[in-house]
């Protein structure tokens, strides 16, 4: 059969390859935007001259395909060489050596004899680094601490070190060295410059404290790090390159994750877990990678872990603290101590055999690593504040230095003075296969006081009265620094002359926003937020604070009335005012009252870039009101509630004069929006009262609620989402039920404390008397047999039930569950503990906790999750050979447990210590009373306990995965013998559902509350609704921040400029139900009446530039991660 040949014309030819060409471009194009996406994290600059970046139509395709799947994206945890979290329960916590504080043993020992005669090994190379640390506060304020010792020490640090070429030195806290700036003279300034640019002093970590990092908030630990490498940048010229953080109580992966961030290339630790030394020195593991919980990008950042216990002298030297105290040389008249008793002078006579014991101890270190460099601190707390200690350092050291590296023969070293940056440098050199490491050093335990384990676990929940305030700070820092970034640049752009005044008020109030950033950096200090300095100097704390606080309100103030009143003869006025009265430091906040004569109108801020729904409440001299929207002109839901005043006598009393008017609010992102009040009669909205033993009246006047008694049996509070069942004869949560999920679960609430061990528990250490039971605290302050339902209190309302029981005055407990037409308000129960230890002795040596008792099957031993300072997240699993004290970690803005079935996540708005001990169980502790001093320091107990409101979030979710079986393998295969392979599998990385992330950031940024107070004038107000944003952010992007950026010549005023630092927040897909999904910045982001001049990528801290964005739309950012843009406006 013949053959048919297809013929095509020459034009379907010419045709067809042109669609074959036209194709294959498409193909080109489409895979460069591809590549592009996929190495979007290593672009080049945008000054780089082969940088191009894809078409327009393909990265919106791109972008589209991104947002399907990153609606909720699973994240993996990462895989690292050492996981904490299974490593740690296999250690021997009693070791033999323990009563010698020494974990060197004749293993190590002959280590170290044969390590030191291989001839293959790397020469010795000892980096020894002066250094004093300057604590911003502890025995003595800030202030004390810079006129009796910091200031000097600054001094001789200029001095000795031009007289001493060979020195080096290192400086840390940018607090201290700022008020030595301030204070000194220009010709210091220049010498300290010079010292720093020869490399001869340096600058490490650069925040402006050392901070904790268990009770630190993600927010204040950027801002203190801002703040300090501004200072630096513009004041030194440099960026800090190594982090040295030697004295928090235990490490966790979030510092090294910011400082990493903002580009620096190494960092040291110090105070782990004695335990873990000793595994880490066997293993010879100094140095690793600290990966963040997910899967990701590994961290170019290396952390070194000091091998020894602490930082002074005495454990720095090598292994042996008896022959290291002999190497410490300070002698001050006067001066007696276990260094001085042993003191001894380097001569001809003893040069040979104190450097040989010397050297010894060195290469003990060095038989620690792999490489052989040995990083050596010189110093101790506050060291070198006189000249004569610098002058015996140095020259008894540079003695020794000097016999040592001219006889190699003998010795085989080379030993130097030096800095961090040249540890690294030469430990680099020679040191490639760093193993990877994740999870954290909590709860660290020293043995060196007593020769026996004492946990660093108590300061989690020490004195939460101000890690309270502390929070309530942030939040008004973080809305005032936005407020002021976006109003003072809208005033600048608008180039009305008539808003000058308001400009230069603004203007004005900036110099205290520097006050306020730095107050808080202050408190992030490891003896300030973790509450373990003297009383007085916790005192000092709390009025920083509080006086910062009070500006930034002011300036909230000033800044929304500039903007939201069109009538610019009114800004100088005190129109809009907050709702809240600070007084004084330690008194309680006083409620203004809104009133239908001069307070009718009331301004709601909305500080999150994500529109939310709120339950407000104000209170009201009247309750004939009701409430209309200004931005949906529409009457939102409200009622009436009564204010019950509790008296000395036990009397209930409604007042008949002050109301709460308890209303649903929504807000769009970022924006102020205007509520009327307005007179109404209507009974439908007031609240029913359930009491027994309440007067209807305090004065001649009916009282307008009705009141009812209590029904027997247990007590019933329901929504749309679910039933509690609370207990009638404690008070307290007993059941609740989802309705959606048509499940009950057992949730009793309970109340308890555990009574101190004298002596070994205080401001620092936890530990609970093993020999006395757990404390019914609230027996001596309850009278149930006698007047059983007299202490239950139940407000009943269209918008929220709540049940409040008394055990007077120690504790006022609420329950509170809303019926709004909101998913998240809708499913949690908020809980509301008012605790008031009253004046000592009463309550002494007491560890009160708030326990949650539930039918979850979380693991045996049991296994919970808690946050790392409100960023990532971490599993806990109890180890049954530890006491409670070992088993109590610490939470910044939550915690949970699950099964198959059933998640329940506690979210509090502070710091404070929790633990899982059994299946099913929850606890948090709440507040702390020991009398005795637990000898780490402060020389005193803790009884400056003040009454303190406690605020947090139950939520009971449903969960769809299957909790993976824990691996109990307690083998840890060396890591040199790990290897990575592509089909190594890996666990979901757990994290809280959206509505837990949503509540989270309610609870610790609530809406900002102002009235608009016209009692002074003749007319009404007009005021008009701010809003900020012309399109929402996207829904996963959290603003973490908006701060302004000083100006470059005039350093106590603002530039056009702003830091905008972003967080992308992930949650879970099997928890809960997803609310919103995520989305990506559009070209329709953008700022209501800002014009974005200039929009730049740049490191955590600003110091680093990356590229350049051509607008909002063009940020990327992967969940978990925290990104820096600078916008010039």
């Amino acid at each position: 059969m013949r053959t048919r040949v297809l013929r095509c014309r020459p034009f379907t030819r010419i045709l067809a390859f042109l669609l074959l060409v036209l194709a294959f471009s498409v193909y080109c194009y489409y895979y460069s935007a591809a590549a592009y996406h996929k190495s979007s994290n290593n672009l080049p600059s945008s000054e780089d001259d082969d940088f191009k970046p894809p078409p327009p139509f393909f990265k919106e395709k791109l972008r589209q395909e991104k947002v399907i799947q990153e609606q909720c994206p699973v994240l993996k945890e990462s895989i690292a060489d050492i996981d904490t979290v299974s490593v740690f329960p296999s250690f021997e916590f009693q070791p033999s050596w323990l009563r010698t504080k020494e974990f060197w043993d004749r293993s190590f020992e002959e280590r170290y004899e044969k390590t030191r005669n291989d001839s293959r090994r790397p020469r010795l190379k000892v980096i020894v680094v002066p250094h004093s640390h300057n604590d911003p506060g502890w025995l003595k304020t800030f202030e004390q601490y810079f006129e009796w010792k910091t200031k000097n020490i600054i001094n001789n640090i200029v001095q000795k070190l031009n007289q001493y070429p060979n020195m080096t030195f290192i400086w840390t806290e940018i607090s201290f060295l700022n008020a030595w700036w301030e204070t000194s003279h220009p010709v210091k300034q220049k010498a300290l410059k010079k010292l720093i640019k020869e490399g001869r002093l340096e600058i490490t970590t650069g925040g402006w404290v050392m901070p904790d990092e268990a009770c630190t908030h993600i927010y204040a630990l950027i801002d203190q790090f801002i703040e300090g490498h501004h200072w630096i940048k513009t004041n030194l010229g440099i960026t800090p390159k190594i982090g040295w953080s030697i004295d928090p109580f235990g490490h966790g992966p979030t510092v090294p994750y910011l400082l990493d961030k903002s580009g620096l290339e190494g960092a040291i630790i110090q105070r782990i877990h004695y335990a873990w030394k000793q595994w880490l020195a066997e293993r010879q593991i100094e140095e690793f990678y600290w990966l963040p919980g997910w899967a990701s990008k590994k961290p170019s950042l290396i952390v070194h872990n000091q091998p020894f216990d602490i930082y002074s002298i005495k454990s720095t030297c090598g292994p042996h603290p008896s022959v290291c105290l002999s190497f410490d040389f300070r002698k001050i008249p006067g001066e007696y101590s276990e260094y001085t008793a042993k003191h001894e002078e380097i001569t001809d006579k003893n040069l040979h055999s104190k450097s040989k014991t010397l050297i010894e101890e060195y290469e003990r270190i060095g038989s620690l690593t792999p490489h052989n460099v040995v990083l050596v601190p010189l110093g101790d707390d506050f060291r070198y504040e006189y000249d004569v200690e610098f002058d015996a350092q140095y020259i008894n050291y540079m003695k020794m230095f000097n016999y040592i590296n001219s006889h190699k023969e003998l010795f085989n070293a080379d030993v130097q003075f030096g800095t961090p940056l040249d540890y690294f440098n030469a430990m680099k050199q020679r040191h490639k296969g760093i193993p990877s490491l994740k999870g954290d050093f909590f709860v660290y335990s020293d043995i060196f006081s007593e020769g026996k384990p004492a946990y660093w676990s108590g300061y989690f929940t020490t004195r939460p009265y101000l890690k309270i305030l502390a929070r309530q700070f942030e939040h008004q820092l973080r809305t005032s620094e936005i407020i002021f970034t976006l109003v003072s640049n809208i005033i600048k752009q608008s180039h009305d002359r008539r808003l000058g005044g308001s400009e230069k008020r603004l203007e004005k109030y900036y110099e205290q926003l520097i006050n306020a950033r730095r107050n808080l950096g202050l408190f992030q200090h490891h003896d300030a937020i973790t509450g373990t300095s003297k009383a007085n100097v916790m005192y000092d704390y709390g009025t920083k604070l509080f006086t910062s606080l009070y500006h930034c309100i002011r300036l909230q103030e000033l800044a929304l009335t500039t903007i939201m009143l069109p009538d610019e003869t009114l800004h100088a006025q005190s129109i809009l005012q907050s709702e809240v009265e600070w007084e004084t430091y330690g008194a309680p906040v006083k409620k203004l009252q809104v009133s239908l004569i001069d307070r009718k109108k009331v301004v709601l801020f909305n500080p999150l870039a994500e529109r939310r729904t709120e339950v407000i409440t104000v209170r009201s001299n009247t309750p004939h009101i009701r409430i209309y929207d200004t931005m949906s002109n529409t009457y939102v839901q409200y009622q009436i509630s009564p204010n019950i005043d509790i008296r000395e006598d036990g009397k209930r009393v409604i007042s008949n004069n002050n109301f709460d008017v308890v209303f649903v609010a929504t807000l769009p992102a970022l924006t102020a929006v205007t509520y009327k009040l307005e007179e109404h009669m209507n009974v439908s909205h007031h609240c029913v009262v359930f009491c027994n033993n309440c007067n209807n009246q305090d004065s001649d006047k009916q009282s307008i609620f009705v009141t009812k008694k209590m029904m027997p049996g247990d007590i019933q509070l329901e929504n749309s989402a679910l039933k509690l069942l609370v207990n009638r004869n404690t008070g307290f949560l007993k059941q609740v039920y989802r309705k959606e999920a048509r499940k009950k679960n057992v949730m009793e609430i309970q109340f308890g404390a555990y009574q101190s061990a004298q002596r070994h528990s205080g401001a620092y250490l936890f530990m609970p008397d093993y020999d006395s039971p757990e404390k019914n605290v609230l027996n001596s302050y309850s009278n149930w047999n006698s007047l059983q339902d007299d202490n239950i209190i139940i407000v009943s309302g269209p918008v929220s039930t709540e049940i409040t029981t008394l055990y007077m005055p120690f504790l006022v407990h609420t329950l509170r569950i809303y019926n709004v037409d909101d998913p998240a308000l809708l499913h949690g129960i908020l809980v509301e503990n008012i605790v008031d230890f009253e004046n000592p002795p009463k309550n002494r040596e007491t560890e009160l906790y708030m326990r949650i008792q539930t039918d979850i099957q979380n693991g045996e031993p049991p296994e919970f999750y808690t946050d790392q300072n409100g960023f990532q997240y971490q599993k806990r699993v109890k180890v049954d050979k530890l006491g409670i004290e070992a088993n109590y970690f610490p939470i910044t803005t939550m915690a949970w447990i699950q099964d198959e079935d059933t998640r329940l996540t506690l979210i509090t708005n502070h710091a404070q210590g929790a633990a899982s001990f059994d299946p099913g169980r929850l606890e948090v502790m709440l507040d702390r009373r020991t009398l005795y001093d637990d000898f780490r320091g402060i020389g005193e107990g803790v009884v400056d306990n003040k009454q303190t409101i406690f605020q947090n979030w139950l939520l009971l979710e449903p969960t769809t995965f299957i909790r993976s079986k824990r691996d109990t393998s307690e083998s840890f295969q060396p890591v040199h013998e790990r290897h990575f392979r592509p089909d190594q599998k890996t666990t979901d990385y757990q994290l809280p559902s959206q509505t837990a992330d949503f509540l989270s950031r309610s609870l610790n940024y609530p809406v900002n509350i102002y009235f608009i107070d016209t009692s002074e004038m003749v007319r009404d107000v007009q005021v008009k609704n701010y809003q900020t944003l012309v399109q929402n952010f996207p829904a996963g992007i959290h603003l973490v921040t908006m701060r302004t950026i000083t100006d470059d010549i005039l350093e106590q005023f603002p530039s056009s400029s702003c830091y905008m630092v972003i967080q992308r927040a992930a949650h879970s897909c099997s928890v809960g139900s997803q609310l919103e999904k995520s989305t990506s910045f559009t070209t329709k982001t953008r700022f209501n009446g800002l014009h974005i001049r200039n929009l730049t990528s740049v490191s955590l801290t600003g110091l680093k530039t990356y590229k350049s964005l051509s607008g909002l739309e063009d940020i990327e950012i992967e969940p978990v991660e925290v990104k820096t843009f600078k916008i010039r406006f």
